[in-house]
């Protein structure tokens, strides 16, 4: 089945028949952990959190990361696994070119163009593929690094794909949504990264994101956790409830990190199950449990 198309219209995220649309669902941890790129794992999130997208988090700098001594073909092979089967699953998907240790997008601004190309050319006639085009820029100021590199590799995508949307990542690790106001890039089908940790990112980065909702910005939360910003640590359930009740009266859609078994924090299944899908309350990490009953209640 088909999904329909979204567009951004003014701060939402909509349907093709111009309804907010609020998309929930989860992030992979890089591609670290392949064995979780199944139709069951995914299909778990759709049926039994009612998750309607999976973010594809490939990482661009780090051990075997993509642009430094990672195998490229096949983390190409394993992005194309994941949009089709969430393209089966009649879910969204996002393809999220995961920078964090590179911090600047321009490093590898080169190689972002080559891989887009590539993706959108493959995806052109899906509905269903939503693109990031930097997660975590960091020390790049949004008007003099962000914006010139967007404007380098959206019309890459728009080749292909001419109104998918595409989400664009902001300074300081995603959450300086103020720096956007004024200076937004001219295609009408972008939207601004906001990531927040609750643990640690509470009513400083709450008034950003309220200034730049209020100014008319589109916020998309492509990463959140109820953890600290390390990804582990403490849980602030009080104000994982703030953000997503935020994020739930702006329509707002969210995505949780991370899908793994990972010993943190953030990972939403039990460091010691090596279950692969349809994972029992027990299985589920306290960030996992917490989500999966935050989305069933929508």
């Amino acid at each position: 089945m088909s999904l329909p198309k979204l567009k951004v219209t003014g701060t939402k995220l909509c349907d093709d028949a111009g309804q907010a649309v609020q998309l929930r669902g989860v992030s992979t941890l890089g591609f670290r952990y392949p064995e979780y790129f199944t139709k069951e794992s995914f299909e778990t999130f759709r049926d039994e959190w009612g998750a309607d997208t999976i973010r594809l988090a490939m990482y661009t700098d780090e051990p075997g990361g993509y642009c430094t001594d990672g195998d490229k073909e096949e983390l190409k092979r394993l992005m194309i696994k994941g949009v089709e089967i969430a393209t089966k699953l009649s879910m969204y998907v996002i393809v999220d070119w995961h920078i964090l240790y590179d911090r600047s997008p321009m490093v590898y601004k080169d190689e972002a163009i080559k891989f887009f190309d590539e993706m959108a050319g493959l995806f052109a006639g899906h509905t269903n593929v939503i693109y990031e085009i930097c997660n975590e820029p960091q020390e790049s100021p949004f008007v003099s690094v962000i914006r010139p590199y967007a404007e380098e590799v959206i019309p890459v995508i728009r080749k292909h794909d001419k109104d998918a949307v595409i989400i664009v990542g902001t300074n300081s690790w995603s959450q300086d949504l103020d720096e956007v106001i004024g200076h937004e890039l001219e295609d009408e089908n972008v939207i601004y990264a906001l990531h927040f940790y609750a643990a640690t990112h509470q009513d400083k980065l709450m008034k950003k994101a309220t200034t730049a909702l209020e100014a008319g910005i589109p916020i998309f939360i492509s990463e959140c956790s109820i953890c600290d910003a390390s990804g582990d640590g403490k849980i602030d359930y009080d104000w994982g409830k703030k953000w997503i009740d935020f994020a739930d009266e702006n329509d707002i859609s969210y995505i949780v990190w991370n899908l793994s078994n990972k010993k943190e924090s953030s990972s939403v299944i039990k460091h010691d199950v090596t279950t692969l899908s349809h994972w029992s309350d027990e299985e589920y990490s306290e960030t996992g449990l917490w989500f999966k009953h935050r989305m069933r209640e929508r």
